[in-house]
């Protein structure tokens, strides 16, 4: 069984030291054995406020929740670390020996993402990117003279002269460059 001054010393060693810290075998099972041990131990103590069991009991309780709570932080800034280091740089397997297994998923999801950002920048960078034209409205210019329409959702627009410029919905911008009557811009010139 897992005591307060064991859980102390996995924080201490934990906060000191720049590697994830082994954590004892079964830590998990024994520590919720311990959390709920002190939480029997204040049950049957009952409504005594003023025992200095409880009060100490009660003490012991709550460090022991804000340390472990601590203790996790710690090592998930440390397992994000590890992730943003394996991602650039690769990872050896005794760099993951000590993770738990719920942290190991998220230490694989994050080398994950990472990689994935990697490579979608990466792509960016060699030029491989494809404009966005999923929009929905286009910049038009008017070829010619444009009478006045009407559309569902703005009701009546122009009259529109030759040379005019317009941002209007994509399919009746769609139309009007079918027609020849417009050309589309393109917004990032």
């Amino acid at each position: 069984m897992i005591t307060y001054q064991e859980v102390y010393d996995i924080l201490r060693k934990e906060k000191y030291n720049e590697a994830l810290q082994e954590l004892p075998e079964n830590f998990l099972p024994e520590l919720a054995s311990y959390l709920e041990e002190k939480k029997q131990v204040l049950d049957k103590q009952g409504n005594n406020l003023f025992s200095d069991t409880i009060k100490a009991t009660r003490k012991q309780l709550d460090n022991t929740i804000s340390i472990i709570k601590e203790i996790f932080s710690i090592r998930n800034k440390k397992i994000l670390n590890l992730a943003f280091t394996a991602a650039l740089t690769g990872v050896s397997k005794r760099d993951t020996d000590s993770l738990l297994d719920y942290e190991k998923k998220l230490f694989e999801l994050t080398v994950a993402q990472l990689e994935e950002n990697n490579k979608k920048m990466m792509h960016y960078l060699d030029g491989n990117f494809e404009k966005k034209k999923d929009l929905k409205n286009l910049f038009i210019r008017f070829k010619q003279e444009v009478p006045s329409f009407l559309l569902p959702e703005s009701g009546e627009i122009g009259p529109f002269r030759a040379g005019d410029i317009a941002n209007l919905p994509k399919e009746a911008a769609e139309i009007l460059i079918a027609d020849g009557k417009a050309v589309e811009i393109d917004a990032e010139n």
